[in-house]
C-alpha cells in the first residue's frame, strides 16, 4: 500500500482541523521517524512550481493549504459574478452560524448531517464569517462567527434583526409526527 497516498488523503479529509503527527504513527501504524519522512517526501513533491498546494504545520498540526503566491487567482475565483450568490449549502451554514455563534465546524456539521468544511471554506472566502478563536474541545478546533459584511450581505443592523425561531415549535411537529405514524400503524392492525 502507498503510505504516501494515504497521508495525503488523511490531510484532505481532515481539512482545516489538520492532523497531528502522533495521529499520523498511529492511524498508519508507523513509528514517529517513518511518519516525518513520509510528510516531508510529500511536503517536497508539492513545493513543486506545478502543484497548488502545500503542506503547512499549523496550530500543531499539518493541513494542506494553497500556495500564498497563488492568492489573488482564488480571490479572483470567490468574486466572479456565478459566484457571488449564496447556495441552499452556503445559505442553510449561514443561518446555523448566525444563530449558534461561536460554532465549530464540527458541530455545524451535526446540525446539517452532512459536511461543510466546503462550504465554509467558501464563506470565509467570501469574507461572509470569519475565525472567532478556538474551542475549548479536543484537539481545539476553531470557532466561527458571521463579519460585519454578513450584516451588509442581508441589509441587518446587528444579529438582533434576524428573524426570531420559535425552537418549541420543532419539538411540537416532531412530537405530531410520531404521533400520527403511531396512529397509522395502529389502525392498520384493525
Amino acid at each position: 500500500m502507498n503510505l504516501e497516498g494515504v497521508l495525503e488523503g488523511l490531510l484532505f479529509v481532515q481539512g482545516d482541523e489538520g492532523v497531528t503527527l502522533e495521529s499520523i504513527c498511529k492511524i498508519l501504524e508507523i513509528d514517529m521517524e517513518t511518519s516525518k519522512e513520509l510528510l516531508l517526501k510529500l511536503k517536497q513533491s508539492y513545493e513543486k512550481d506545478n502543484r497548488g498546494i502545500r503542506i503547512r504545520f499549523l496550530g500543531e498540526t499539518f493541513k494542506l493549504t494553497t500556495k500564498e503566491e497563488h492568492r489573488l487567482f482564488y480571490q479572483k475565483l470567490t468574486m466572479t459574478p456565478e459566484n457571488e450568490t449564496l447556495s441552499p449549502a452556503a445559505l442553510e451554514v449561514l443561518a446555523i452560524i448566525a444563530y449558534n455563534a461561536p460554532i465549530t465546524r464540527a458541530e455545524i456539521d451535526e446540525m446539517r448531517g452532512l459536511a461543510s468544511d466546503y462550504t465554509v471554506r467558501k464563506l470565509l472566502a467570501k469574507g461572509l464569517i470569519k475565525e472567532a478563536g478556538k474551542s475549548t474541545m479536543p484537539g481545539h478546533p476553531n470557532l466561527y462567527k458571521t463579519t460585519k459584511e454578513f450584516l451588509d450581505y442581508f441589509g441587518l443592523a446587528t444579529l438582533e434583526d434576524l428573524p426570531k425561531i420559535k425552537k418549541q415549535e420543532k419539538l411540537e411537529t416532531q412530537a405530531e409526527l410520531f404521533t400520527s405514524i403511531y396512529k397509522e400503524k395502529e389502525e392498520a392492525k384493525i
